[in-house]
C-alpha cells in the first residue's frame, strides 16, 4: 500500500466558464480519516470526484494510490477505491447481499448470468455481519431504512478490500438513531482495517466520526485550512469559511457548531 493514498497538487478545475476549484493542494496518507467541510458549492463534491478517479482537473495533478490521473488505467484503479453515496442509483430490489456482492463487479445492478464465487459469498457474509446486518441480508432494497442501505453500502464498498474508502454527506436523510449507528461503524473501521485511509464530505459538525483524524475547510473553492482535525476546526477558521460567526464545540470526542449569540444551530 503507498503511504500516500491522495495527492493533488496546485489543481484547478473549470466547467465551462466557471473555474470551481482554484490551486489546491491536500495530501492524506494511510490510516488516516478526514472529513472535508464548506458552503454549499464550495467544491468539496468536484474534490471528491478527483479522490474517485472519476474526475480530470483543469490542471496540477492528482495522485490516487500511488497512480497519476491520465496515466493510469482508470477501471483497475477504482476497484481500489470505496465509495459510499446514500444516492447509490439502484433501480432494482436487490438484496442487501447482492447489493455487497455488486462491489465485486463495481457495478449498480448485478450483471447478467454472473455468478459469485464461494469466496465471493463468504466475504459478502463476513461484511454484511461487520455492519450488524445479518438478520437483514435477505431483504430487499425497497424496504430497507436509509440507516439499513446506508451500512449496507459501507459493506458493498469494503468487500473489495479498498485502500481509500469516500463518503459523500453519508448520513443524508437519516434519523438521530440510524445517524448514531452509521457513525458507529465508520468508526469501527478505524480497528478493522487500521491501514484503510477514508475520506467524509459533511455539512454538519455533529456528524463527524469520532475517529477522524484531519480535517479540509474549502471556501469558494480554495482549501482555507488543511490539517490536523484540532488545528483546523476553530471557531476561527470555521467562521471564516463560512463568512458567519459560528462558535466551534468539542465535547465527548465529538464536535458541534452554533451561533456566536448560541441561540440556534448552524448547518455546516
Amino acid at each position: 500500500m503507498a503511504e500516500t493514498v491522495l495527492d493533488i497538487a496546485g489543481v484547478t478545475f473549470r466547467r465551462g466558464q466557471t473555474q470551481i476549484l482554484h490551486g489546491i493542494d491536500l495530501r492524506i496518507a494511510a490510516g488516516e480519516h478526514w472529513v472535508l467541510i464548506g458552503p454549499n458549492g464550495a467544491g468539496k463534491s468536484t474534490l471528491l470526484s478527483f479522490a474517485s478517479a472519476q474526475v480530470f482537473p483543469t490542471s496540477g495533478t492528482v495522485d490516487v494510490l500511488g497512480q497519476r490521473m491520465g496515466r493510469v488505467e482508470l477501471a483497475a484503479l477504482r476497484r481500489l477505491i470505496g465509495h459510499v453515496n446514500p444516492r447509490h442509483p439502484l433501480r432494482s430490489n436487490l438484496s442487501v447481499t447482492e447489493v455487497v456482492l455488486t462491489g465485486l463487479t463495481g457495478t449498480i445492478e448485478r450483471p447478467m448470468r454472473w455468478e459469485p464465487s464461494a469466496e465471493g459469498l463468504a466475504k459478502a457474509e463476513a461484511r454484511i455481519a461487520e455492519v450488524g446486518l445479518t438478520a437483514r441480508a435477505d431483504a430487499g432494497w425497497k424496504v430497507l431504512s436509509q440507516g439499513e442501505r446506508g451500512r449496507a453500502l459501507v459493506a458493498r464498498s469494503l468487500i473489495s478490500d479498498p485502500q481509500l474508502l469516500l463518503f459523500d454527506e453519508p448520513t443524508t436523510g437519516l434519523d438521530v438513531a440510524a445517524r448514531e449507528q452509521l457513525l458507529e461503524t465508520i468508526d469501527d473501521l478505524s480497528v478493522r482495517a487500521p491501514e484503510l485511509a477514508t475520506v467524509l464530505v459533511t455539512h454538519h459538525l455533529e456528524e463527524i466520526p469520532e475517529t477522524t483524524s484531519h480535517a479540509a475547510l474549502i471556501s469558494d473553492g480554495r482549501l482555507t485550512a488543511a490539517g490536523p482535525i484540532a488545528e483546523v476546526l476553530t471557531s476561527e477558521q470555521v467562521s471564516a469559511a463560512f463568512d458567519h460567526p459560528i462558535e466551534v464545540g468539542f465535547a465527548d470526542r465529538r464536535w458541534s457548531a452554533r451561533t456566536v449569540r448560541g441561540a440556534r444551530s448552524v448547518t455546516v
